[in-house]
Parts: structure tokens; C-alpha cells; sequence
């Protein structure tokens, strides 16, 4: 199994020299693909000099492209996969890096489940200066979750699988082939959420309860740049998207979409709130009737984030994925 890693980037040169260092220090040695969107802050040097250095020593692992156009966060991903010679794909954005063992333990569990086309894993969100802010939840009791493919949609959208942001996500390169790419309308607005979606036809998950990541939080992100209107929009449009996946095993318990949708527009509203936007906040909940099985469902949502044997508990909700694999070993 042969690992790509690719980093897209755009005049982020300070925290992007973080992203490759922690590239090249992984302890199952791949290739670093960067792809540069046009930068003009020095980066091209900086990567050509860092590629010689590595070729003075033998070293051949890191190569850098710089699109002759700027393509778009969405087109230099699709750029760098185009360009990656291994069977999977492990993104990076330039704020983000990885713990020195991501890639071993990643090809580790994969090769525990050969069906499977895309992996995640924990991360912990750090801010500019590295300092811990938060860490991701949990995915069931044991170290691997292994999520059949039928299973994947159904646990999306409840959000009982939380696949998360480029750094925690690696894929299968032919699957995000045959998905056909990031799609430039979702542009650093769920576009990688909107690519987990489709790459999840074509196979089976992997989730390690280990934190391998590191995502940076900060202002300077590219969700910073969308309202919370337009990102709860956003996240509607992919409800459905992955309401439409859903097998035919788990339609007959499955949540109405408007139920769906209201829980997600509650819970909008409260992020609106909690950044003391409180204008935006009633003007994101008038877009909802409230519907009770909305509100059930976002209250649930909060206690599931605090209480996993609730969930399990839970008659309603299949969580047949959390449970009868918690403790199965790759082999």
C-alpha cells in the first residue's frame, strides 16, 4: 500500500512549512505532493529550495506544482490527486498537520479492512501558536470502528459518524476518481463533506479513536469567509445530499427530512447565539416552523455528544456500526 500526501496551498507560507515538516517526519515514509494555487509570498522558493536540499540527500519524496491558474481550494485538491502516484490520497491543508504516526496507523487499519475507501480519525484543534482548543469525540468504544458501506449514510447524517475536516480524512485515490473529483461550487464550504458523501459509495469506512491530526483554528480559515447563513445553506443542501444515499435497510426508521433539516437550522442558531450574534441567531431560526420531531432530534443530537451510552440506549437510532465492531483487530 503506497500513501500520497497532498498539501494545497495559497500565501500561507509561515504555518505551510509546518504542514511539510510534519509530511516528511511521518514514520511510514510517502510522497509529499504541494500544490501551490498561485502563491506570492515567497512560497515557490521556499518549496524549490526545500526540494533540492532533499535531492542533495537522496531524497526524492517531495515534489511541488504551482497551478498556471488559480484553480480554488476544490481544483488544487483535485489537482494534487490528479498528480499523486499512491493507491491512497492523505490531504492537508496548508493551517493544518499531522501527528508523526498518521500514515502508519492509517495504512495499519486499512489493511485490516481491504474493502475500505476512506479512513478517519481524531484530531485535536489547536489555534496559531499550537495551543490546545478542543478535540474531536469519540466514534464508538473501541480504537477502530469499521462502518460497512450500507451503514456510512445513515450514520452521516445523524451525525453519528463524524468524518471531519481534510487533515483527519485519508481515501482511496480510484474511489475519489470515480466520484469524480471536489466539485468548485462547494468551494471551502463543505466541499470536502460534499466528497466524503460520494467517495463512501464505492466502499467501506475506517474510524481510529486516535488523535493523528491537528487542525488550527483561527480567523484566517476558509470558513471565516462565509456567513453562517450561507454555511447553514450549505449544510441543508448536503442533508440531502446525504439523505438521497441512505440504503433501503434503515429508510423505515429514518428521520423525516424536514425533521432533519429543522434540527440542523436549531442548531445553527445556536452556534449564531454562542458567538453573541443573537440578531442572526432569531433571523436563522424564523427559517424553521420548529417542528416537533425537529427539536427532539437537536436535543438528542446534544446529549449524544456528551453521553455515548445514551445513544446506544437510544431504540430510535441503529447503532449497530458502534457496537458489534468496537473491538475487532485488523488483521
Amino acid at each position: 500500500m503506497k500513501f500520497s500526501i497532498v498539501i494545497t496551498t495559497y500565501n500561507r507560507l509561515t504555518l505551510l512549512r509546518r504542514a511539510i515538516d510534519s509530511a516528511l517526519a511521518q514514520t511510514m515514509p510517502c510522497e509529499v505532493i504541494v500544490v501551490d494555487d498561485g502563491s506570492s509570498d515567497g512560497t515557490e522558493v521556499y518549496v524549490q529550495e526545500r526540494h533540492k536540499e532533499l535531492l542533495y540527500r537522496g531524497d526524492t519524496r517531495l515534489i511541488y506544482h504551482r497551478n498556471s491558474t488559480k484553480l480554488g481550494h476544490s481544483g488544487a485538491v483535485n489537482q494534487g490527486v490528479a498528480l499523486a502516484t499512491g493507491d491512497w490520497v492523505k490531504l492537508v491543508d496548508d493551517d493544518d498537520y499531522l501527528a508523526p504516526k498518521c500514515i502508519e496507523e492509517m495504512a495499519k487499519a486499512i489493511s485490516g479492512r481491504p474493502e475500505a475507501v476512506i479512513c478517519s480519525c481524531r484530531a485535536i484543534q489547536v489555534d496559531r501558536n499550537e495551543k490546545e482548543v478542543s478535540r474531536s469525540r469519540q466514534v464508538g468504544k473501541g480504537t477502530l470502528v469499521y462502518i460497512p458501506q450500507d451503514e456510512i449514510h445513515y450514520a452521516m447524517l445523524l451525525e453519528l459518524l463524524p468524518f471531519g475536516t481534510p487533515v483527519q480524512v485519508a481515501f482511496s485515490r480510484l474511489a475519489f476518481l470515480k466520484s469524480g473529483g471536489w466539485d468548485a461550487k462547494f468551494d471551502t464550504n463543505y466541499d470536502d463533506i460534499d466528497s466524503w458523501i460520494r467517495i463512501a459509495q464505492f466502499g467501506d469506512a475506517v474510524f481510529i479513536n486516535k488523535y493523528l491530526a491537528y487542525r488550527t483554528v483561527w480567523d484566517g480559515s476558509f470558513n471565516c469567509k462565509f456567513t453562517l447563513e450561507n454555511r447553514l445553506e450549505t449544510n441543508l443542501i448536503i442533508k440531502e445530499e446525504i439523505y438521497a444515499c441512505i440504503s433501503d435497510k434503515y429508510r423505515h426508521t429514518l428521520p423525516n427530512l424536514s425533521d432533519i433539516k429543522s434540527s440542523t437550522i436549531l442548531h445553527w442558531g445556536f452556534v449564531a447565539l454562542k458567538k453573541m450574534e443573537v440578531f442572526i441567531a432569531i433571523k436563522i431560526w424564523l427559517k424553521t416552523e420548529f417542528f416537533l420531531g425537529g427539536s427532539r432530534l437537536f436535543l438528542k443530537r446534544l446529549l449524544y455528544r456528551n453521553s455515548l451510552d445514551k445513544l446506544l440506549q437510544d431504540p430510535q437510532i441503529n447503532t449497530s456500526f458502534l457496537v458489534t465492531r468496537k473491538n475487532k483487530k485488523a488483521t
